[in-house]
């Protein structure tokens, strides 16, 4: 029964749940970018290049029936998958962090009599 009560402990932790909806929504969220990628920006991107779909784009090696093909459009495209999927993590993690952002605490006023006593100095400044 120690290792399943230890198990139950561990799934209790917050941290366990956490990190599983974390899992959960970042696959979810990568589904959204990828189709942002490859059906809203990918196709004016490949028009405005002279209508490649980057998908297509293989170099074949050898000849005949048993030739083989370097699918760097594949490629291309997990590249720029990758790099929207990364910025708009980067925007979701700056704005939560602007969220949580703590303002500089203000400087602590001194007490009255240090305050008193800067003022004594500054009357014997000017009186000198």
């Amino acid at each position: 029964m120690g290792f399943v009560n230890e198990f139950v402990a561990f799934i209790k932790r917050g941290s366990v749940i956490d990190l599983a909806v974390g899992v959960i929504i970042g696959a979810a969220f990568g589904k959204i970018v990828s189709s942002l990628v490859g059906d809203v920006l990918m196709p004016p991107i490949g028009y405005l290049v002279g209508g490649v779909k980057f998908t297509d784009l293989s170099l074949a090696l050898g000849g005949g029936d048993t030739s083989v093909t370097i699918n760097y459009g594949n490629f291309l495209q997990t590249v720029f998958d990758f790099l929207i999927i990364a910025f708009c993590v980067f925007l979701v993690v700056k704005a939560v962090n602007s969220l949580y952002r703590k303002e500089p605490p203000k400087p602590a006023e001194p007490p009255a009599h240090e305050k008193l006593l800067a003022e004594i100095r500054d009357l014997l400044k000017a009186r000198a």
